[in-house]
């Protein structure tokens, strides 16, 4: 039994992302719980946790990326195991939110699937919920339950002002990402452009013009998720034919979904810094990526303190 300040609490990592947990267990010297997760011949999950948790404040680290359906199902029956287990809270870690970018209806008779999602995690009895750069705000708005939604721009922004680049210009991948971008721009204290794209299919980008100056600048493309690397190779090649110095990117999510490595690696961008929200091979050549495993421990330091935690994500704090 660990005891943080007079409560009991139990951390526990789920399938997705062990090595994260590990992190998260060493910053706040909580270890982590024992639990089995094993699977049935017809693919059911089956979870036994090995400790008593009856009256313990309880953290999932549980990402849900690839296999997404299965990485839900196996922390919807963690927290139904917790609950029914009389576990005083339980509260889901969860850096990737899949689904995240369903988040309302673009034609007549689509899903909502990010609210589905969110109403699943509550009936199974998650009681507060932590993300890392949600790719809607307003899925916040889809919990009845506390949710935090932490950004990593700070710590990106970090990384890139002790490297002292150039003549900085921040880049938006579209028009959507405008936002982050122009925030990450203050940070960075750099102007920003945007790449005005359009998508002919699902995850295919084309890169119709760049609005604003790249010329004599080096470029740093920020997004939250690289998932296929199409729009990143893309707008690599765009950018350096405008005349950009070289090519940076920083994104907070590498999914890196079927070939997208090999586009990053065959194209002419000079690195891609990510976090560790979710789990990718190590010492890829152009992947440069932070661990926020010490910022989640101080995060949970603080929600059992009942501490404001917005402190933990200033400017210059430092990184991993």
């Amino acid at each position: 039994m660990s005891i943080l300040h007079g409560k009991k609490i139990k951390l526990f990592s789920l399938s997705a992302n062990k090595q994260l947990a590990e992190e998260i267990s060493k910053s706040i010297s909580v270890p982590l719980s024992d639990l089995e997760v094993r699977n049935f011949a017809d693919g059911e999950i089956e979870i036994n946790i090995l400790e008593s948790v009856r009256g313990h404040d309880c953290f999932i680290v549980q990402p849900t990326n690839d296999p997404v359906n299965e990485h839900y199902m196996e922390l919807l029956i963690m927290c139904d195991a917790l609950k029914r287990a009389s576990a005083k809270t339980i509260c889901v870690i969860m850096p990737y939110y899949g689904y995240s970018r369903q988040d309302r209806k673009a034609k007549s008779r689509q899903p909502i699937s990010a609210k589905l999602m969110a109403d699943l995690i509550q009936i199974a009895g998650a009681t507060r919920v932590i993300c890392m750069d949600l790719h809607a705000g307003q899925i916040q708005g889809f919990f009845n339950i506390p949710i935090d939604n932490f950004p990593a721009a700070p710590m990106l922004a970090n990384y890139f002002i002790a490297k002292n680049l150039p003549n900085i210009v921040v880049i938006s991948p579209d028009h959507g990402g405008a936002t982050r971008a122009r925030k990450f721009a203050k940070m960075l204290d750099a102007p920003m452009a945007i790449i005005d794209k359009r998508r002919p299919a699902p995850n295919v980008a084309e890169v119709m013009n760049i609005i604003g100056e790249v010329s004599g600048h080096t470029a740093i493309i920020i997004d939250d998720i690289i998932d296929t690397a199409g729009t990143l190779a893309v707008a690599t090649e765009a950018l350096l034919e405008a005349g950009a110095l070289g090519v940076y990117a920083a994104a907070t999510h590498a999914l890196f979904s079927g070939d997208a490595y090999q586009k990053i690696k065959n194209s002419k961008i000079t690195e891609v810094v990510v976090t560790n929200t979710v789990k990718i091979k190590e010492n890829l050549p152009k992947i440069t990526q932070l661990s926020i495993g010490s910022m989640l421990g101080e995060a949970i330091l603080h929600i059992v303190l009942d501490e404001p935690i917005s402190q933990i994500f200033n400017l210059n704090k430092g990184t991993e």
